[in-house]
């Protein structure tokens, strides 16, 4: 089995996931369904999430339950418009530090599946 992801500079990732990145972390929904394609799909704490009206729901649940900082400490191409982003959570919530893997892919230059998880 090959590893087929390349780590590299944050800097180098589509704008799209850095804005969706940079919207989340600011509780900014409409920025954040801004970067998502009409269908999109997230998945969190094993729970889906399809269309923009559950996304936004869902964003704006996650990001106003808890208080927390975040901060990036990786990023890699896992394939052509596949990337995965490590983020670091540290706040409020049950266990106070986590670090969360941000999967995306992307469709056309939007994000269309996300996933989230440990």
């Amino acid at each position: 089995m090959t590893d087929d992801t390349t780590p590299f500079d944050a800097t180098d990732l589509p704008d799209v996931v850095k804005r969706y990145l940079k919207a989340h972390n600011e509780h900014d929904l409409p920025a954040a369904s801004a970067a998502l394609t009409p269908d999109a799909t997230v998945i969190d704490d094993g729970r889906t999430y399809e269309g923009i009206p559950a996304i936004e729901r869902w964003l704006d649940r996650a990001t106003s339950e808890y208080t927390y900082t975040t901060t990036l400490i990786g990023a890699e191409q896992d394939g052509p418009d596949r990337y995965t982003v490590t983020q670091r959570l540290e706040g409020d919530f049950p266990g106070g530090t986590v670090d969360l893997r941000y999967r995306f892919l992307l469709d056309q230059g939007l994000i269309s599946h996300l996933t989230i998880a440990p």
